[in-house]
């Protein structure tokens, strides 16, 4: 249901990882675990996960922004494939994931205080949960590290900034679909000292907040001389 994760040093798609996995504790209701991911013989990741069994309680929630619904909006990539800002060709990287911002070309950065994105999963999905909750997991890293330049937009463009996440923690509150378009709204409350604090939630269609993420990333403006890294 939760699990909070620090980013290390790069990793390698093309090579294998070796996960080691320490029980922490196994409890009636909750249960946690410690993961080192290691490539090359170095720590790359680590992350700390708590599982619970589903119990009934009392709920309450944020209610969702009133934003357009996907079908009035325009794919990321769409936009990305016609524009020469830096800002927009980011977009085209190959994703999983459909994504159509809210707030797209041409919109102030003064203008905005959160950023809301439909993201959709581009193949179907089986009724897995756990497999859902992985996927989702994996979308609550996109662009959430980048909202913290919003701000900044702009001033500075985003080839003078050095970005790169830090930490990142999800909150599953209820089951997820990634078959359907799921509006991801983030913000960013707070930056300075080199870093861009950022936190964000996920609605579906009818407005019930399925997920939240925190995140802190890296922010540094790019110096001309050699960067101390």
């Amino acid at each position: 249901h939760s699990l909070h994760g620090y980013f290390l040093r790069p990793g390698k798609t093309d090579t294998p990882v070796i996960y080691l996995v320490e029980p922490i504790r196994n409890g009636k209701s909750f249960s946690t675990r410690r993961i080192v991911a290691i490539q090359y013989g170095e720590a790359i990741f680590s992350m700390d996960a708590s599982f619970h069994d589903r119990e009934p309680g009392l709920t309450h929630q944020l209610d969702m922004l009133a934003v357009p619904g996907p079908e009035t909006l325009v794919d990321d990539r769409t936009i990305g494939a016609s524009s020469e800002d830096p800002d927009q060709q980011w977009a085209m990287r190959e994703r999983p994931f459909e994504v159509r911002s809210v707030y797209q070309r041409g919109t102030p950065a003064t203008k905005v205080t959160s950023f809301p994105s439909w993201i959709r999963f581009l193949e179907p999905v089986t009724d897995d949960q756990h497999l859902h909750r992985y996927l989702l997991a994996y979308a609550s890293d996109m662009n959430l590290v980048a909202t913290a330049r919003q701000p900044h937009r702009d001033t500075v463009g985003r080839n003078e900034v050095r970005m790169a996440s830090l930490d990142h923690a999800i909150w599953f509150h209820h089951d997820i679909n990634v078959n359907d378009w799921l509006v991801y709204i983030k913000e960013s409350p707070q930056g300075g000292a080199g870093r861009g604090f950022n936190r964000g939630a996920f609605y579906t269609r009818d407005g019930q907040r399925v997920a939240s993420t925190i995140q802190e990333g890296l922010m540094r403006v790019v110096q001309k001389t050699a960067d101390k890294a």
